[in-house]
């Protein structure tokens, strides 16, 4: 058990923390927090994938994307992207955008807003040759490098699944709130419900969650709430663009939902129980789809887009990177890219998991996008 983690209970009111408080720890201390200690997350060595790590070719069909909207938009060339993790997405990314980009527009200013110290790390050795990319550790930073004013792209990968969320459970029509305590004769962390009085943790499930049922448990991102806003302050002009996975107010009803989202991952496997192995796993929480959508055209951005991944990928282009010509080998880099893309756009691959959300801010073009339509290119 991690010393640091129990004085922190012990020395709060009633011996215990709120879950927020918890994830904030254990995810985030910047000592001892998984984010931020010097180990692998991503890939075969670490704790999960993304699909930026499942080949090139998805950050590719980015690249075409973004330069479509960037011209479209009559934009700048520049694009933040919140997380980053390693840097696979910016490298493939920029590496497509130098090939296609037209005269005039080759330089594109690529910046990553990364909290984690080991991650700058990764993505400097990955991006050191790129002569426009630039880090920072917070949006505070970045905001006053950009003298509080940005016009572009903002872009995220399963970013908003790994922030503090509260959780709250109904049990005999009433709202309890889970803290995370600690039992000194099992020598284990424990949970406490108290009812809850957290007064914005109650508004936000009345006014963006589901109607929940007796003994059902579920998490209030409130963290996504102000992200969200802030975003909308920083953004002058463009486009949020926002891949995540999660559910819709009717999904988290199924009976399977039931005990809410909040899980681990370690070594690649699925952790039931959030309070094991604390700061030594990766915790994460599906989104609130609809919420998502709500805050963000509360705060003033208009609603482009919301598509399971697999299909915005499809209306991208990602069809166009597929080599036709049969290759013998299965590790040559051709038939890599090809079972890549199977496993991109497949209805039951890794993308029909996510959501890709676009929201924008000062658009002019915007009814220009074939991908307005619902079902723009018969797919």
């Amino acid at each position: 058990m991690i010393d640091k983690l129990i004085d922190k209970i012990i020395q709060n009111e009633n011996c215990m923390i709120n879950y927020a408080d918890y994830m904030s720890f254990v995810l985030y201390d910047p000592v001892i927090g998984y984010y931020m200690k010097d180990n692998k997350k991503l890939g075969r060595e670490g704790d999960f994938y993304t699909s930026s790590g499942v080949h090139a070719v998805f950050g590719k069909a980015f690249a075409h994307f973004f330069l479509d909207i960037i011209q479209k938009e009559k934009l700048p060339a520049v694009i933040c992207e919140f997380g980053g993790g390693d840097g696979r997405f910016a490298k493939a990314v920029l590496d497509e955008w130098q090939r296609i980009a037209p005269i005039g527009m080759e330089d594109l200013k690529y910046s990553i807003i990364e909290t984690s110290p080991f991650h700058r790390q990764e993505q400097k050795k990955l991006l050191s040759d790129k002569v426009f990319f630039k880090q920072f550790d917070s949006l505070e930073v970045f905001s006053k490098s950009n003298s509080n004013i940005f016009e572009g792209i903002i872009f995220s990968n399963e970013l908003l699944d790994a922030f503090p969320v509260h959780v709250i459970e109904k049990q005999n029509g009433n709202i309890y709130e889970v803290f995370v305590s600690f039992n000194e004769e099992r020598n284990q962390l424990t949970e406490i419900k108290k009812l809850c009085n957290n007064d914005n943790v109650l508004l936000w499930i009345e006014k963006y969650g589901p109607k929940l049922k007796d003994g059902q448990r579920i998490e209030v991102p409130l963290y996504m709430n102000d992200w969200i806003n802030s975003i909308y302050q920083f953004l002058s002009k463009g486009f949020l663009v926002t891949i995540d996975y999660g559910f819709t107010r009717d999904e988290w009803m199924f009976p399977q939902r039931k005990k809410g989202s909040l899980r681990g991952y370690c070594k690649h496997q699925l952790v039931d129980n959030p309070l094991l192995y604390p700061t030594e796993m990766d915790l994460t929480s599906h989104i609130h789809l609809d919420a998502y959508n709500d805050v963000a055209i509360e705060v003033g951005f208009d609603k482009i887009i919301d598509i399971r991944q697999n299909r915005f990928l499809l209306m991208i282009g990602m069809l166009e990177f597929l080599q036709e010509n049969y290759d013998p080998n299965p590790f040559s880099e051709k038939s890599k890219q090809n079972r890549a893309i199977q496993t991109l756009i497949n209805d039951n691959g890794i993308s029909s998991a996510f959501h890709v959300f676009l929201h924008g801010k000062k658009l002019t073009a915007i009814n220009s996008y074939g991908f307005l339509n619902d079902n723009p290119y018969d797919i």
